[in-house]
């Protein structure tokens, strides 16, 4: 059986740092090609061939943005996140049998907010707009290609039946007609949500939930 593996890659930064910390980006890269592996040398599918690992990302910002916790404009070409994720694009580049889909951010609409649990303690009480540390804001940017890209290739891939089955880690409910249409051409679709909780209805347009780490499933 020849798999295709699918990977969001924002979404696969976010569940991983919540759930193993913050690494270099070159750990990461290995941590990602690791765990991808682990998709074919498990559930009894001890027989399958690795067709190839698409990474869906995009590049990271460089743009000046006004921080209005700090009152100044802050240069993203010059963190910390620009050079990692750079690096970390880099590494992946290098690993046999992947391919790196990029996107773009939606610079111009770019800007920074506080971060959703810290206004939950705003409006019951918790803390004061006193309170607040740069900590407390983030940087809030979309994607744009992304998702698009990622159902393109599910449809390209069972259109022209290079393989008998993908795997897609993501979380996102939006693939859901990609995930159809792959089924109806025969293609055994398995979603790999990292632990996360999925919407209910996504389990009849998919043929396998699962995650190869508990580590991930402890954590929601």
């Amino acid at each position: 059986m020849r798999t295709a593996i699918l990977v969001d890659g924002g979404f696969y930064r976010r569940r991983a740092q919540k759930v193993f910390g913050d690494i270099s980006a070159q750990e990461r890269a290995i941590e990602l090609a690791n765990y991808c592996k682990r998709h074919l040398n498990t559930h009894g599918e001890k027989n399958n061939d690795l067709y190839r690992i698409f990474y869906y990302d995009c590049p990271p910002a460089a743009k000046r943005l006004f921080h209005p916790f700090l009152q100044k404009q802050v240069d993203l070409s010059k963190t910390d996140l620009y050079t990692w994720m750079n690096e970390f694009l880099s590494e992946l580049k290098k690993k046999r049998k992947f391919a790196i889909r990029l996107g773009k951010l939606a610079e111009e609409q770019a800007h920074y907010t506080i971060r959703s649990e810290i206004v939950k303690k705003l409006c019951n009480g918790k803390i004061q707009f006193s309170d607040l540390e740069e900590s407390d804001f983030c940087i809030q940017i979309d994607q744009k290609g992304v998702d698009m890209k990622i159902g393109l290739d599910i449809a390209s891939l069972a259109y022209k039946h290079q393989v008998d089955q993908i795997i897609l880690i993501s979380g996102d409910s939006d693939f859901v007609s990609a995930a159809k249409l792959a089924r109806r051409e025969g293609i055994d679709f398995i979603l790999d949500p990292l632990g996360a909780p999925i919407k209910p209805d996504l389990f009849e347009h998919i043929d396998g939930l699962r995650t190869c780490d508990k580590t991930y499933t402890q954590t929601k």
